[in-house]
Parts: C-alpha cells; sequence; structure tokens
C-alpha cells in the first residue's frame, strides 16, 4: 500500500486510519515516546503525551490505532506495539546524495518495518559487531552491526561470522583444495586459513549502519 506522507501537524488523510486526522501525527509521537522510554504510556498518561484536553480523545485514538494494527491490548489492559508499530516509511524513488534532487521523489512511500528488509528468520538471527577495517573494501566498516542467518553451513562467495582459531571475524568466505579460507577485504590484510579451529555460526544478512554516534570499541586487526 502506498501512503502520502503529510507534514507533521497537517491534517491528513490514511487509508490505514480510514478518516481526516492527525492520526500519523500522534502515532509518530508515540513512536518517538516508546524510543526514548521503551513502554508506551497508559491510557491515562496519553492525553497527557499527545496533548490531549480529554482522555475520551486519547481513548479513540487508540481505538483507531489498534483497529489499524499499530497498537494493541497487552496485559492488564495496558497499551503495546501492534505488528506496524515499527513500519518505517520506503521511499521508492532512488535518492541522489549530492544537491542534484533538491526536488525530492516523485513516487510514493512504502511501508515497511526495518526488520523485515534484513531478517528472514528472527529465531535465527544474531547481531555481530564489525570491529577493524578489514573488510571495508566490501562496504563493511568498523563499529557496523552484521546481522546474521545462523547456520553451520555456507557457500563459497558468503559473507560468514566464523570462529576462527579463537577468534570471531566476519570475512568472505572461500576454498583452497576443499579447505576453508577467510577472505578480507583490504589489500592491508591476508587471507586467513584456520590452523586449530575453525566453526561457522552464520551468514551475514545484512549491515546496520548509524551515523552521528561514535562507533563501538575497536579491537579486530586481522
Amino acid at each position: 500500500m502506498s501512503l502520502a506522507l503529510a507534514p507533521l501537524g497537517v491534517r491528513s488523510y490514511t487509508n490505514a486510519i480510514g478518516r481526516p486526522n492527525n492520526d500519523l501525527d500522534h502515532l509518530g509521537r508515540l513512536r518517538d515516546y516508546y524510543a526514548h522510554n521503551r513502554a508506551l504510556p497508559s491510557y491515562a498518561g496519553l492525553s497527557q503525551a499527545l496533548g490531549f484536553r480529554t482522555k475520551n480523545a486519547a481513548v479513540k485514538l487508540a481505538g483507531r490505532l489498534r483497529d489499524s494494527g499499530h497498537l494493541e491490548a497487552g496485559p492488564g489492559g495496558r497499551l503495546v506495539p501492534g505488528k506496524r508499530f515499527f513500519e518505517r516509511p520506503h521511499v521508492a524513488d532512488k535518492l541522489s546524495a549530492g544537491f542534484g534532487n533538491a526536488a525530492g521523489p516523485s513516487g510514493g512511500i512504502d511501508r515497511h518495518e526495518i526488520d523485515r528488509l534484513v531478517v528472514d528468520e528472527p529465531s535465527q538471527t544474531i547481531l555481530v559487531p564489525i570491529r577493524g577495517d578489514s573488510m571495508c573494501a566490501a562496504g563493511v566498516l568498523d563499529g557496523d552491526i552484521a546481522v546474521v542467518r545462523r547456520t553451520d553451513s555456507a557457500s563459497t562467495g558468503d559473507f560468514v561470522a566464523a570462529l576462527v582459531d579463537g577468534e570471531l571475524l566476519v570475512k568472505e568466505l572461500r576454498f583452497e583444495r576443499s579447505q576453508p579460507v577467510l577472505m578480507p577485504h583490504n589489500k592491508r590484510y591476508r587471507p586467513i586459513y584456520p590452523t586449530r579451529e575453525f566453526s561457522i555460526l552464520g551468514v551475514v544478512t545484512g549491515i546496520v549502519r548509524r551515523y552521528g554516534r561514535a562507533a563501538g570499541a575497536r579491537g579486530e586487526k586481522r
């Protein structure tokens, strides 16, 4: 489904909620509240959090957001995130990183959960921090987080998280004479040939990177 995203504070119409209102604005504020508090306000606190004058308005909003799948009733009747709460706008057009696209995208905006873009099997997914610059030529940088699908087997060319001689490494997997070789993507580093221990934790399915905040501890130099 494609939605037109209106500026905050402007009355909007959405097919998901189905009536002219400010519900997208209020939903955005609830998402920000959840990001800071890791919980949603109670019904009593909803009016205060969103600036409503009456509790009845907050109750009606919560009802509409439950109907649209953004909220659910949790234990004790408290509000909890619904299956659509973590959806984020996904712009359909390709955007230039420079200044030549000031007019913005011409296409619509779809809704996706970030989780669904990189996670196929939640129960088999782990997150592995990237330490060092040995994979920088492949666009995998120090401080990134690798999204890894747990499996004990992989194919040549896969990026894998593996235990190699006591170290947890993220590298490209190749084979020489049927023996595994962990390949860096930085000319400063040599291929790694396991000597004592080698086990695959999983295959990398995505990379998460956050800008504007210092990366985590550095450590991997291989």
